[in-house]
C-alpha cells in the first residue's frame, strides 16, 4: 500500500466504496461474474492493482472460505487502503444485494409464476454464463503455461466435476503439486 495523504485517502475510500457498490449492484451470477468488472475497473481502470495481483487475489479468494466476490473485495481492499479498505470494498459488494433482496423478498413471491419474470431470469442466467467464461478466459491467459499446469487443470477439472471429490481436497492437492513442481524446478535451475 502506498503512502497517500489523509485527503487522499478518504477520498480513495470512497472510491473504493463505490466501485464495488456498483459492481454489487448490476452484478448477477455470483462472484465469477464479478470476476472480470473487477479486473476492469480496479486493474485497467483505476490501476490500482496489476492484473497479476488480480490473478493472485482471485486465486486467495478462492481458496478460503466465503464468497468469492466477497473475498476478492475484501482482498483488493487491503492492498489499495488496508484495513479500511477492505471494510468499505466488502459493505459496497455486499450492501446492494442486501437492499435488493430486503425489497423484492416479499414481491417476488407474488410474481414469480408470470412469464416476463421467468424469461428474464433465463436472460440472466445466459449473461451470467458469458461472464463466466470470460473471466475463465482471462485467468487462462494469465496463468503459466506448461505441461505441469495442464496436468493440473485436467485433473483438478475431473476429479472435481465428474469424480466429485471435495473442492478443498483438489485445491490442496493443486498447491501441493504447485509448490513441489517450484521447488524442484529451483533446484534444478540451482537457485
Amino acid at each position: 500500500m502506498e503512502k497517500i495523504d489523509k485527503k487522499e485517502y478518504f477520498k480513495r475510500l470512497w472510491q473504493l466504496f463505490s466501485t464495488f457498490f456498483k459492481i454489487g449492484a448490476f452484478t448477477f451470477g455470483g462472484g465469477y461474474a464479478m470476476i472480470p468488472l473487477i479486473q476492469r475497473e480496479v486493474s485497467e481502470k483505476r490501476k490500482w492493482i496489476t492484473d497479476e495481483e488480480i490473478l493472485e487475489v482471485v486465486a486467495i479468494a478462492e481458496s478460503t472460505s466465503g464468497p468469492i466476490a466477497i473475498n476478492s473485495a475484501t482482498f483488493v481492499g487491503y492492498k489499495v487502503c488496508g484495513f479500511w479498505g477492505s471494510f468499505v470494498c466488502t459493505l459496497g459488494v455486499v450492501l446492494p444485494s442486501f437492499l435488493i433482496i430486503l425489497a423484492i423478498s416479499g414481491i417476488l413471491e407474488l410474481v414469480k409464476d408470470f412469464k416476463a419474470v421467468k424469461y428474464a431470469f433465463m436472460g440472466i442466467r445466459a449473461g451470467v454464463l458469458a461472464l463466466i467464461i470470460k473471466a475463465l478466459i482471462k485467468m487462462y491467459k494469465a496463468c503459466p503455461k506448461g505441461i505441469v499446469s495442464y496436468i493440473i487443470m485436467g485433473l483438478s477439472f475431473v476429479f472435481a466435476a465428474i469424480v466429485k471429490i471435495d473442492v478443498i481436497i483438489v485445491v490442496i492437492a493443486c498447491a501441493i503439486i504447485g509448490l513441489a513442481t517450484s521447488i524442484i524446478t529451483d533446484r534444478r535451475a540451482g537457485k
